[in-house]
């Protein structure tokens, strides 16, 4: 565990720790004045020790956004070490979300969030080592208007399976990362305590009801209805050539399309076997694959000729 989770730990446990010892205002106040001064320390010694330089992504196992990043990284073949966290306990509790990618240059970290930015990141720093890798990344008007449209399909697959999901606590623990030994075990720990709040939280902030889902699946068929018209004509989402828009595309639909390559390695702590999914997530999989046989294809083939990489270490 890293000293910014160590710290944030204790800054949680210090109103607790004035409450049982029932120590008084000079107390506390010197009780914060040293936790101010130990977190000031950890500052300086970063600042005056040499720091591996290098990326780090701040993930969610079965997050098909984190997919997304993560096989582009992978593709590039660009070390990256991987940072497994519970989720949703983050965006909650500390409002960071996933992906987050935070670069090392020297003293400096910066902190990257939100899939189509930490791709922008990549296609500028990278690009100019990797011509193909450029080509790949590169952020075209039509490009970026059609990843603003899967990232809106995204979003309604995040309705559309936690309508589910919330219905079955033990199955969304297990998505989670709650079972995964790859995932922290104080935030294990500490997400089985909290899980009905967790539940409750994204129940609020997604507006999950039998209306939302019906039509966030209205959505998702829309745009499947688009993709297939779409492919049964051409290998590619946009354009006339792969590109990182083709890669989005299946990394979101990976929620539903359950493929055994998901993570390339990544997600297999996590990974729910088709009986533990609610029927109507069954009904609905086996439905999409019957209309849109052209995209299934298009996702699977990604999936099984091109979902490999360098395989990246996971902290």
């Amino acid at each position: 565990m890293n000293s910014s989770r160590w710290f944030l730990i204790t800054l949680l446990i210090l109103p607790v720790l004035i409450a049982v010892f029932d120590i008084g205002l000079v107390g506390a106040v010197i009780l914060v004045m040293v936790w101010l001064l130990a977190r000031w320390m950890i500052t300086l010694r970063d600042l005056v020790r040499p720091q591996e330089s290098g990326l780090h992504l701040d993930t969610i196992a079965a997050s098909h956004f984190v997919e997304k990043v993560r096989w582009c990284l992978d593709r590039a073949n660009i070390p990256y070490t991987e940072h497994q966290n519970v989720g949703s306990m983050g965006a909650f509790f500390t409002g960071r979300s996933v992906p987050r990618l935070r670069a090392r240059t020297g003293q400096v970290t910066s902190s990257i969030g939100n899939s189509p930015e930490i791709l922008r990141y990549l296609w500028g720093n990278y690009g100019h080592e990797d011509t193909e890798l450029r080509s790949f990344l590169e952020p075209t008007a039509d490009r970026i208007a059609m990843e603003h449209t899967l990232e809106r399909y995204g979003r309604n697959l995040q309705v559309w399976v936690y309508y589910y999901l919330l219905e079955v606590p033990d199955t969304l623990g297990k998505a989670w990362g709650l079972k995964d030994p790859n995932t922290p075990a104080f935030q294990r720990a500490i997400a089985h305590v909290i899980a009905p709040v967790l539940r409750r939280l994204i129940r609020l902030s997604f507006n999950i009801t039998p209306e939302t889902v019906k039509k966030a699946r209205h959505y998702i068929e829309q745009l499947l209805a688009t993709t297939e018209a779409r492919l049964a004509e051409s290998n590619f989402l946009v354009g006339d050539r792969r590109s990182y828009v083709d890669y989005t595309f299946a990394a979101l639909s990976g929620l539903w399309l359950q493929p055994e390559q998901f993570g390339n390695g990544k997600a297999d702590g996590v990974r729910l076997e088709p009986a533990e999914y609610p029927q109507g997530i069954r009904d609905d999989i086996a439905r999409w694959r019957e209309q849109y046989p052209a995209t299934v294809s298009f996702l699977e083939h990604l999936y099984q000729n091109e979902r490999s990489g360098v395989a990246q270490t996971s902290v």
